[in-house]
């Protein structure tokens, strides 16, 4: 562990305990909130919109909810929806990337005009336009962004491959008749765990972003679940003399999402720049 902060040195350390006490909150939400009932959304109508006090250290919101119960409980969907976005764009553009760069030819022509299609949209219009044919939802939310996100992935892959592929360890297996898949899976495929592991901890800020932007325009979870970007949404209209009821959600997305790209930007550094990919 020691040695694993002095790489990330003091800035990587600090994002990396950021996020693990932001996942440790979402975890033990129910014993860690003040008030677990208003933070699953049970309203508290007497005490709607109270400002920050000794009671309510962030205020309520519109219900009468205590905002830090909300934040709490919204970074269970929050986290849950970036993993699965980042996890979803690896399992659909690892293959591509893989197949595409091992095989070439004709292949990676047909897989990686695929993914020029997908890259000729901008990533968020497309993920709205998706998102709102699906309709609103986490599950729907989470698909429309990892459907523009997977390219990304496969290129990442795809670079990596060409490299690997070429190694003289890969063309021994071919020479001693190892099949293509053995060596894609235990050849090639472990030398790109790492760049891939980097990208996807820099691409987990905006995905969060990405989701929370989905969900301030109606398009992901619904109310009463508790989701930061819906929180912002809500807290809009009060703004700026209920400025808790917005400002609790949004700064809490953003020192999340800093958090990621600092540890991000910390763990390709270690890798020397190898998870770097331009987008």
């Amino acid at each position: 562990m020691r040695n694993l902060l002095k790489r990330l040195g003091w800035a990587g350390s600090i994002s990396l305990f950021v996020i693990i006490f932001v996942a440790l909150l979402a975890i033990f939400a129910p014993v860690v909130a003040p008030f677990p009932a208003q933070g699953l959304g049970t309203p508290n109508i007497t005490d709607k919109l109270m400002p920050p006090s000794a009671e309510y250290w962030l205020g309520t919101d519109h219900l009468g909810r205590d905002m830090i119960s909300r934040v709490i409980y919204g970074a269970r969907v929050s986290l849950t929806t970036g993993i699965l976005i980042v996890a979803l764009s690896l399992v659909i553009g690892l293959p591509v990337g893989l197949l595409a760069g091992y095989f070439g030819g004709w292949i990676d022509d047909c897989l990686m005009r695929v993914t020029d299609v997908f890259l000729a949209f901008p990533a968020l219009l497309l993920a709205v336009l998706m998102a709102a044919a699906m309709g609103p939802g986490m599950v729907n939310s989470t698909v429309a962004v990892a459907v523009t996100w997977w390219p990304w992935y496969a290129r990442l892959a795809r670079a990596e491959v060409l490299v690997l592929r070429g190694q003289p360890y890969v063309e021994a297996a071919r020479v001693m008749g190892v099949s293509h898949g053995t060596i894609m899976l235990r050849h090639i495929l472990p030398s790109t765990i790492r760049p891939l592991a980097v990208q996807a901890a820099l691409d987990f800020g905006p995905a969060l972003l990405t989701a929370s932007a989905l969900s301030f325009l109606g398009l992901g979870i619904l109310p009463p679940t508790a989701d930061w970007g819906q929180m912002v949404n809500a807290g809009r209209a009060f703004f700026p003399l209920r400025w808790w009821y917005a400002a609790a959600p949004g700064v809490t997305i953003f020192v999340l999402a800093l958090a990621f790209s600092v540890l991000g930007d910390a763990l390709r550094g270690d890798d020397g720049g190898q998870g770097d990919v331009a987008r």
